[in-house]
């Protein structure tokens, strides 16, 4: 499966379903920033790709710029939709029961968060929701998407928010909860919510990837995931190539997953 924010882009689909047709064979796949008036020629595009199954988390019609962006779920196997987490921006986020007849079925979900500037604590409250809605036991899972954190991960494994400095300290206009809720995804539900975070499982932290990039391109966060539950992960990357091409501010993040034998 794949997953990938494509930046909101409306008049660039057919490059960026070029960029996904170039892949091996996708049996799901999560779209970000997906905008309503892009979301026909993404359910076309990825109808030619196999992927005819679709579940779309449509922003609400005449939403300011915040709300503009929803998340688009396909799949080759039919998908039910599932019961979403009370959040602040519904639109970020879609899960679906995915009902491959010729293995048991598993859940994809798909979360994009918002940025930590934005008011009224919608990320905190959202990472918060989407941690306690998934945390714990459950049927075999992925959970992708662009979580907008961490900030810093070293090679020993520590992990570090966007709520705190280099040195450790809580910026100013950040709080513990605003900290909590952030590790409470990465790493949290990858260390003691019964995920595992694919990239880490099979690279370890000695992986410097970076899926999104300042303009400069020498500095950017690890900010797009794969987690799975209840599954093993065979592979896992980014492809930075298709965002040194442009066709994104946001690499896509791939993984290959089946049930444990």
């Amino acid at each position: 499966m794949l997953s990938w924010n494509v930046a909101g882009r409306v008049r660039s689909v057919p490059e960026q379903a070029a960029a996904l047709a170039a892949c091996e064979t996708l049996d799901a796949v999560a779209l970000q920033e997906v905008r309503a008036s892009a979301h026909v020629a993404w359910r076309d595009a990825l109808g030619d790709l196999g992927l005819a199954h679709q579940h779309y988390s449509a922003p609400p019609p005449g939403a300011g710029a915040d709300r503009r962006l929803g998340v688009l779920l396909a799949a080759r196997a039919p998908l039910q939709a599932l019961d979403a987490p009370p959040l602040p921006w519904p639109e970020r986020y879609a899960g679906a029961r995915v009902l491959d007849p010729d293995a048991a079925p598993w859940e994809l979900h798909a979360l994009h968060a918002p940025i930590s500037a934005k008011a009224q604590r919608v990320k905190v409250v959202t990472l918060e929701a989407v941690a306690a809605h998934l945390r714990g036991g459950g049927p075999p899972g992925v959970l992708a998407g662009d979580f907008n954190t961490p900030a810093y991960e070293s090679r020993e494994g520590e992990v570090r928010s966007f709520a705190r400095t280099r040195t450790g300290a809580l910026r100013e206009g950040y709080d513990e909860r605003h900290d909590a809720a952030e590790l409470g995804i990465v790493p949290g539900l990858g260390r003691d919510g019964g995920w595992v975070d694919a990239f880490r499982a099979v690279h370890g932290y000695g992986a410097r990837d970076r899926s999104w990039m300042y303009a400069n391109a020498k500095f950017g966060y690890r900010l797009d995931h794969v987690l799975v539950r209840g599954l093993e992960v065979e592979a896992c990357g980014y492809l930075h190539a298709v965002r040194e091409a442009r066709l994104s501010d946001h690499s896509p993040v791939w993984a290959a997953v089946r049930f444990p034998l």
